[in-house]
């Protein structure tokens, strides 16, 4: 279930905030976005696949965790961010 490199490569130009980023935390939820999606389509076509729920409810932790910390620290380009992926504000 892992990323392809140009499709990773993709989202990261598209949240990075300059040439050389690639771990900030847009950039981090958009990967782990991408990632939840994916995952939802194979749950949706395998519902019995219990160890790939398991793994999605995880990555949907994490990804919850860096959006409250980048709401906590940047709340402009947190609302960016939501708005991009369409992900709600809890």
């Amino acid at each position: 279930m892992a990323l392809d490199t140009a499709k990773k490569q993709e989202i990261i130009s598209q949240f990075a905030r300059d040439s050389k980023d690639t771990g900030s935390s847009e950039v981090q939820i958009g990967l782990l976005s991408q990632r939840i999606s994916s995952l939802t389509q194979h749950l949706k076509e395998n519902p019995k696949d219990h160890s790939s729920r398991l793994g999605l409810l995880k990555l949907v932790g994490q990804r919850k965790h860096l959006l409250k910390y980048l709401k906590k620290t940047q709340y402009e380009r947190y609302a960016n961010l939501i708005a991009k992926l369409g992900i709600k504000d809890r």
